[in-house]
């Protein structure tokens, strides 16, 4: 049964300024000079250059005119303009909804890694069949350059979407000739084919490279497990000298032949930091990167064509003109206003961090970085936390000691013996550096190193001591020996 009721609701909606606002607050440097020249490529009200002021018209000829002109312009009030029933929505352009993201289609340069391999086959000698199966094959492989599908599978699939009836034999055929192509060891199916692959492709091997041949063949689960000394016993070496050499050149090759035309096929992007930091004795000195405050200003054409209209006759067409170019001014004063709120809040939250990281920054010894939540910064600022986690995780800071992201300086506590406060990036310094220090023929294990952080006052379990080393990208204690 449907019936009418009447309800009232308190919401908290966010305005398009504020919308515009959250957008430019998150992007970094380079979007944000992208984002400016579409605005200005796309409001016509909007213009390069910095307001003109009084200052700029002292002792002039044209200040008298000037100053008439504004006063002309700040007496004429567009509200007055327009009939009572003229609806806002005709002064708006709402194609989207308020929360969508404009989302680009980044532009690739250079050839992808299937079409170097696509463009190789063609001088090689394979029937249509074969290369309606290479092409299908090339399209199959990772960015790491492997075949991860099963060949089976990949026979059912070219039978029902492709109509082309193969075998497993013949993809193994075909698969063959792939793996001939550059760079080497690429149709791989698992890391031990793309090593031997490699290997086998060596003209004129030397007996390292034989050896470490023979090592990948017969005995990679024990190479992969670091077990060296069963590799030793199993091929009645000499010393494990022999088999370090044939390590050395194993390590030599590429595990991952897909990456390396990353660079041809990807465009590379440079860090623009946004915050410029410098050290002049024990004071810290902070400057906004100048790209990220450009000089905007509402077009000058426009507010003489407003004061135009206003003196003109209030038919319909100029009337339609009137509602255009106030759309135009109110959208290029709301993009200024954002821009400067940004460059605001910006300055603000680095000041914040600055203060709170004060000896970090002054000495860039990372031991002295401070226990830092987001919650403490939007305390100080009096801002919410989404607003410096937006700052934070997108934001890049030059500094005497290098260019970091800003979300960096940002890490937990942990209590030492004595009570004190310590930040969970200077455990991971300290475990960082006594995993760089350690013997690598018998690297400490996560229990050894627990302990050597109870030693020095840091009182951490050794669950905790594997999450940081695994946070730092760092191997257990096993796969870090070395002969």
């Amino acid at each position: 049964m449907l019936k009418q009721t009447f309800q009232q609701k308190l919401l908290q909606k966010l305005s398009p300024q504020q919308i515009q606002l959250m957008k430019l607050l998150q992007v970094p440097t380079i979007e944000l000079e992208q984002r400016i020249k579409e605005e200005l490529e796309a409001n016509p009200a909007l213009d390069e250059g910095r307001e003109e002021t009084d200052e700029d018209f002292e002792n002039s000829d044209i200040q008298e005119d000037f100053e008439e002109r504004n006063e002309a312009v700040e007496e004429f009030d567009i509200s007055d303009y327009f009939d009572d029933d003229t609806p806002d929505y005709k002064t708006g352009v709402r194609n989207k909804g308020v929360d969508d993201d404009d989302k680009q289609i980044p532009l690739g340069s250079g050839k992808t890694f299937q079409e170097a391999l696509s463009q190789q086959l063609v001088m090689r000698i394979l029937s249509d069949k074969q290369k309606e199966v290479a092409e299908n094959l090339i399209g199959n492989l990772d960015d790491s350059g492997y075949l991860r599908r099963d060949l089976n599978a990949i026979v059912n699939d070219m039978a029902f979407s492709q109509n082309i009836m193969t075998t497993k034999e013949e993809l193994e055929e075909v698969l063959e000739v792939i793996q001939q192509l550059d760079p080497p060891g690429v149709g791989a199916r698992d890391l031990r084919e793309c090593l031997m692959i490699q290997l086998r492709r060596i003209e004129n091997p030397s007996w390292e490279q034989a050896l470490a041949l023979e090592v990948i063949e017969d005995y990679f689960e024990e190479f992969s497990k670091k077990h060296y000394s069963k590799i030793i016993k199993k091929l009645e070496l000499k010393d494990e000298e022999m088999l370090k050499e044939a390590v050395e050149e194993i390590v030599k090759l590429n595990p991952k032949p897909g990456n390396s035309m990353k660079d041809t096929s990807k465009t590379m992007q440079h860090v623009v930091p946004d915050f410029i930091v410098t050290t002049d004795e024990d004071e810290i000195k902070l400057q906004l990167n100048q790209r990220n405050a450009p000089q905007l200003k509402v077009s000058k054409e426009y507010r003489e064509m407003m004061k135009g209209y206003a003196e003109g006759q209030t038919d319909k067409k100029n009337k339609d003109a009137v509602m255009f170019v106030k759309q135009k001014i109110d959208s290029a004063k709301w993009f200024i206003d954002a821009i400067k709120q940004r460059q605001n809040t910006l300055i603000v939250t680095m000041t914040a961090i600055l203060e709170h990281q004060e000896e970090y920054f002054l000495s860039g010894d990372e031991t002295k970085l401070k226990p830092m939540i987001l919650k403490d910064i939007a305390e100080v600022v009096n801002m919410d936390i989404s607003t410096i986690s937006r700052v934070a995780n997108s934001k890049y800071v030059q500094s005497p000691y290098g260019t970091f992201l800003l979300k960096t300086f940002f890490s937990e506590s942990l209590s030492t013996d004595s009570g004190e406060e310590v930040s969970t990036r200077e455990v991971k310094k300290i475990l960082q550096d006594a995993i760089d220090a350690e013997d690598k023929k018998k690297p400490l294990t996560d229990e050894k190193l627990a302990k050597l952080l109870k030693d020095k006052g840091y009182n951490i379990a050794r669950r905790t001591v594997a999450k940081y080393r695994e946070l730092l990208k760092i191997p257990v204690a096993r796969m870090r020996k070395e002969l």
